[in-house]
């Protein structure tokens, strides 16, 4: 079959894609920017890249009318749009109004679980999208779905930095809401084993995990596979805008999403049975065992897709990562310095591990409290991280910055800052005649961009040099010894 996915680069696209072709479909990816669209897509045979966006018509021609089946995965938890609903109704409209035209004999949308009377503003758009995605044209099966767990979700990240981070928590009442969390990889199997399956053909099923438990309760569990000893006493005083600041300052969520999450949660998540399990030969393992396979995944470093590369987790470079990857050349404050390079590759494998865990190799204090203060002023700081410890693709978040280039072969990154700024930057790390050239640039905005710039530029000096010195310097090898070294 061919397959139509769109939402490509999201969270569940972008691990649903691999089912798909294990399974031989065609697959057609549909992307809003090209740039984003995972490297790896290039060299697999049966999948081809679309360039589309759903909120402009006039793009939608690019998408091939030969589909046989076709997933909507569009859907974002960003705050930052007052028309949010209005949006993601206008993408479903546009959507369906293509795929009439097409080929295309069954549609399989990943909604929310909705079964209460008060829902959330974005369970309501679930459900609108919904009844408009109905159609005489083509089979609509919809899988409703309430908390995702597994290995880069933004559930899963949240609850990592909460229970890690906190031994005792004051937290909000919420806590106490019922949900029914779903492994991702249950996830993926409902999606992939319903593609073509008739007896699903306009039909709706909500689809859980084995349990009906707390989000108290997920945060204890949680601790107990980490195995680490945690106490949390819930207080029916802490308002909306008081929980949102709480997730805000303790995990790597932006303020936004946070707001979005605290609204969804203080509803009651329990899905209704039905014979999905038995058709599609599902068995949903427990919360527990999905948050043990998770961390597996990050052992192995085979973490798939993660919710902070998402646009929406910093929303300041919109959905186009084109617009910045040619870096102004006028009007812009340059820090340039290069260094000649002993060993090439050590030096590109220290520069694809920059950021996360490992740090800006020089003045780590100082890139702290730089993450500490754009928190402060309600930016990302430096608890987003990054998803791979040892690789980067376009789109990815790397701390405050986004991935807007990355390419080993033409030794070249270039990174854009989404930390809050009076103006606009990008750090550029490049290789060539032998020599590690690193560009700081950035582009201020009225009077206070450029006061900015002459505040920090002392700290530059030595923050840069000493980077850019540990990026080409090669460490000796330790010697083990041996026998044979005497």
């Amino acid at each position: 079959m061919t397959i139509l996915v769109t939402g490509a680069t999201g969270y569940i696209g972008k691990r649903l894609i691999p089912f798909l072709l294990n399974e031989g479909h065609t697959v057609v990816c549909v992307v809003r920017d090209r740039l984003r669209a995972d490297k790896s897509y290039s060299e697999e045979e049966n999948l081809y890249v679309i360039e589309a966006d759903f909120l402009k018509p006039e793009t939608l021609s690019n998408i091939p009318a030969n589909i046989d089946a076709a997933y909507y995965l569009i859907h974002s938890m960003s705050n930052s749009s007052k028309d949010f609903e209005s949006l993601e109704e206008k993408c479903a409209v546009n959507f369906k109004s293509y795929i009439e035209k097409t080929d295309t004999k069954q549609v399989i949308y990943l909604s929310g679980i909705t079964n209460e009377d008060k829902l959330s503003k974005h369970l309501r758009s679930r459900k609108n999208v919904e009844n408009i995605l109905a159609s005489k044209a083509y089979a609509l099966t919809i899988f409703k779905a309430g908390i995702i767990v597994g290995s880069g979700s933004s559930s899963f990240e949240i609850i990592r930095d909460l229970v890690e981070k906190l031994p005792f928590m004051i937290a909000p009442k919420w806590l106490n809401t019922k949900t029914q969390p779903l492994a991702v990889r249950d996830v993926l199997f409902f999606l992939s084993r319903a593609v073509g399956n008739e007896t699903l053909y306009n039909k709706s099923y909500d689809v859980f995990g084995p349990e009906i438990i707390t989000y108290k309760e997920m945060l204890l569990q949680f601790a107990e596979v980490r195995e680490l000893k945690r106490t949390i006493v819930t207080v029916p005083v802490m308002t909306p805008k008081l929980s949102s600041y709480w997730l805000y300052f303790v995990t790597s969520t932006s303020y936004k999403l946070a707001t979005s999450l605290v609204d969804s949660m203080g509803v009651q998540i329990i899905g209704k049975d039905s014979d999905i399990n038995k058709i599609l030969n599902v068995n949903p393992i427990t919360y527990k065992e999905a948050v043990a396979l998770a961390f597996e995944k990050i052992e192995q470093n085979g973490i798939v897709s993660s919710w902070k590369d998402s646009m929406v987790s910093s929303g300041r470079l919109g959905q186009q990562l084109h617009k910045y990857v040619n870096v102004p050349k006028f009007g812009c404050f340059k820090d340039y310095k290069e260094r000649d390079i002993v060993d090439a590759d050590k030096t590109i494998d220290k520069i694809w591990s920059i950021g996360g865990k490992n740090g800006w190799y020089y003045g780590t204090i100082l890139w702290r409290i730089r993450g500490y203060i754009d928190k402060l002023f309600g930016g990302i700081g430096l608890r987003r991280g990054r998803t791979s410890p040892t690789d980067l693709d376009a789109g990815d978040a790397l701390d405050f910055w986004r991935v807007i280039f990355a390419d080993k072969d033409k030794q070249k990154l270039l990174l854009y800052a989404e930390m809050r700024l009076p103006g606009e930057a990008w750090l550029e790390f490049k290789i060539e005649d032998n020599k590690l050239k690193q560009t700081a640039t950035f582009r201020p905005r009225g009077l206070w961009g450029r006061l900015y710039w002459y505040a920090v530029l002392p700290f530059h000096g030595f923050i840069f040099s000493g980077m850019i010195n540990k990026l080409v310097k090669v460490e000796p090898q330790k010697t083990t010894l041996t026998t044979e070294n005497v």
